[in-house]
């Protein structure tokens, strides 16, 4: 289910949607927020260009959106259904929780983003891309 060729792995691990050999990003750590969103031109696997067009990941703002209320109504959920808090103990747990994992949603909208576009390809390696 998360093997190599899924796109759940690749949207998981960050890696490159074409061949999954090496990570998009140059720092693995999303938490080390000077780098959080600084990628790599391309894969030095595969030669997939990253930034497919000028502006290519505003398109992940949408998506962000989308993973952010999914991480608000899991903290919701934990925080009022399970641990029985009141709904102004949940609305700071929502708040905690979209701040402290704010860098892992931008990386993973990013690459749930760029998986839209890019197949992957078990062969890619040896159809390198040239740039």
């Amino acid at each position: 289910m998360f093997g190599k060729g899924t796109k759940l792995n690749s949207i998981l691990t960050g890696s490159c949607p074409r061949c999954q050999e090496e990570s998009m990003y140059i720092k693995k750590n999303p938490y080390d927020l000077s780098q959080t969103l600084k990628m790599h031109e391309h894969c030095s696997h595969c030669g997939q260009k990253y930034k497919i067009e000028p502006s290519f990941f505003y398109g992940a703002m949408y998506v962000s959106y989308g993973v952010g209320v999914a991480f608000a109504v899991a903290a919701f959920i934990i925080s009022f259904v399970f641990l029985s808090s009141s709904l102004k103990t949940s609305f700071f747990a929502i708040m905690g929780t979209l701040i402290v994992f704010m860098p892992v949603i931008m990386r993973l909208s990013r690459n749930i983003w760029i998986n839209f576009f890019v197949k992957y390809n078990p062969n890619a390696k040896k159809e390198k891309i040239k740039h």
